[in-house]
């Protein structure tokens, strides 16, 4: 039995999904309220959805759980709420870690490309403590994300018990189905296509630095499809232990992306530039790509899909459907 936080969400739901077809037996801990979030799971119904906060309740039965995917956190990288934040996104994960560690169950984690902030330190996964250390996330989110892995290499250094697996990943801009319950935290594939679709311009932000112009910005976007690849080989891998980066390793500009869901869409690219909202402009990463060399040592040979051919996938098998759910 595998145990998925987070696991309504798009990530853990398309994990959820792969699992299914798979016949593993999955129990989902999120919230589904009425954004209509249940309909990730519409088509693989889970054996049970325990709400976060009776968690603990639901553990200290001590059901025969094998591995946990912790993929729930609050992910608004405009939320100001710190405890809040903190709350969830370290002090449960923390809670999860103990849990595993004391009932040798497996662990597995989301992190994030946020804590590696405005990208001067580099994109470099090292897991050194000394390393982590030198990061400077933007945002709280980032934070909190660099806050608990920085906690567990801390732990993993000094020698301290652990899970007889442990793997943090920090993805990059995952994009695929089941997005759409995310507001404004939506991948920029789907903001572009809806943007399209209504009255067929796409608006990027204009460059704030003179080295890089309007629309040149880049970031690595790894299709969800690879992301669930990547998570289903990690469960087969027992062995696989650490925190690796996971993205394309290629990164792609924003005018690369428009262009790729004008393509897939089969309407002319027409783009326009808008300023960036101030509340995004103090923590714009301009720049970011995963170097993905340690988790192709550990193993993983999987070939990642290019920008335009996961766009085209998305927009061709999902968007452009009457229902667009995996």
């Amino acid at each position: 039995m595998i145990l998925l936080t987070g696991g309504a969400g798009c990530i853990g739901s398309n994990l959820h999904a792969a699992l299914d077809l798979r016949g593993r037996e999955t129990i989902i801990v999120d919230r589904l309220r009425s954004a209509g979030k249940w309909r990730n799971l519409r088509r693989h119904p889970p054996a049970r959805i325990v709400p976060p906060e009776l968690l603990t309740d639901f553990l200290d039965e001590h059901p025969p759980i094998e591995i946990v995917c912790h993929l729930g956190a609050i992910t608004d990288t405009t939320s100001r709420d710190g405890d809040l934040v903190w709350e969830n996104n370290v002090t449960f994960s923390l809670r999860l870690w103990e849990w595993c560690t004391a009932h040798r169950v497996r662990f597995l984690y989301a992190s994030s490309a946020a804590t590696y902030g405005d990208g001067t330190a580099g994109f470099e996964d090292d897991p050194e403590p000394a390393a982590l250390a030198r990061l400077e996330p933007l945002n709280l989110y980032g934070w909190s994300k660099h806050a608990f892995d920085l906690r567990v290499a801390r732990l993993v250094a000094a020698g301290a018990a652990r899970p007889p697996q442990w793997v943090g990943l920090k993805f990059f801009n995952v994009y695929g189905p089941n997005e759409y319950h995310k507001g404004r935290m939506v991948s920029v594939v789907k903001v572009k296509f809806d943007e399209l679709m209504a009255d067929g311009t796409m608006r990027l932000f204009r460059s704030g630095r003179p080295d890089i112009a309007d629309g040149e910005q880049r970031r690595d976007f790894i299709w969800v499809g690879d992301v669930v690849e990547t998570l289903l080989w990690l469960i087969d891998h027992p062995e696989v232990n650490g925190l690796f980066n996971l993205g394309t390793g290629r990164a792609a500009t924003y005018l690369a992306l428009a262009h790729a869901v004008a393509a897939a869409s089969g309407r002319p690219a027409h783009v326009s530039f808008i300023d960036m909202p101030a509340d995004l402009a103090s923590q714009y990463q301009y720049h970011t790509e995963a170097p993905m060399h340690r988790l192709r040592a550990a193993g993983l040979t999987r070939a990642f899909a290019p920008l335009a051919e996961g766009v085209g996938r998305y927009v061709q098998e999902f968007l452009l459907k009457d229902d667009p759910y995996r």
